[in-house]
């Protein structure tokens, strides 16, 4: 039961530190969308109690005992583990990569409901995909639709730059799209076909089960990813490793 120096809340696992010999340092996902980083003590033990409820990715139910930097994990029950059945190199790596940003895009001190449920589908879709072309777009959409979240929506409706219809590139320091006359001034803008800019604007306006559920080839997929790191290394200004590692899956 919760008292005056413990909360309970669901979390989503989104990383782990080693901590001493039995013990990890989580990074948790809180509903409220706050990050909380906890101890958990014992974690690493064989066979201990918490070790199967602290599963990265999963969503848990923790009571947790306020600190002065860190929290401690008083009691986890394990609500759901997205990748409990499909845990292949793909769908790990997806899973790290959204990760990633919803660690970079979440904050101890600022509360965001949007943030965990749309984290908490991300994942499960990616548990849920065996092909690689559908996790690249869910991945690619989540980071469109959290970094627009937090301000930095890329205008995909017309020219960043004159406001011309016809538009054909891409930049993410320009801010979206561009066309072909002032891309040419914008060092790194990114050449798009008709079909792309479709895909690039539906990640933004289709859900995930639409998404998931639309045909789409590797290549394309692939390209929708590329763009989409870029545009999370520009705005969040960090390297996203795990992006990174998945780019080249």
């Amino acid at each position: 039961m919760a008292g005056a120096r413990t909360y309970r809340t669901l979390v989503l696992v989104l990383g782990k530190t080693k901590l001493k010999e039995n013990d990890l340092i989580l990074t948790l996902l809180a509903e409220s969308g706050a990050q909380v980083r906890a101890v958990a003590k014992g974690a690493r033990k064989p066979g201990g109690r918490l070790a199967a409820r602290c599963e990265l990715f999963s969503t848990t139910d923790m009571l947790l005992a306020r600190g002065r930097s860190l929290d401690i994990v008083s009691e986890a029950r394990l609500v759901e583990a997205p990748l409990a059945r499909n845990t292949c190199y793909e769908a790990v790596s997806a899973a790290s990569a959204v990760a990633e940003v919803a660690r970079l895009c979440s904050f101890e001190d600022a509360e965001d409901p949007f943030l965990f449920p749309i984290t908490q589908k991300a994942l499960a879709f990616v548990g849920a995909l065996e092909d690689g072309p559908h996790l690249d777009v869910v991945v690619a959409a989540y980071v469109f639709k959290v970094l627009a979240r937090i301000g930095y929506r890329p205008d995909l409706s017309a020219c960043v730059a004159c406001g011309d219809a016809a538009v054909s590139w891409f930049s993410a320091a320009a801010g979206g799209l561009l066309c072909a006359s002032c891309a040419s001034s914008v060092a790194g803008a990114e050449q798009l076909g008709c079909a792309e800019v479709d895909w690039l604007r539906a990640l933004l306006g289709l859900r995930f089960d639409e998404l998931a559920s639309a045909q789409i080839d590797a290549p394309t997929a692939a390209f929708l990813l590329s763009l989409a790191h870029s545009w999370a290394a520009t705005h969040l200004d960090a390297r996203l490793r795990a992006l990174e590692f998945l780019l080249g899956v």
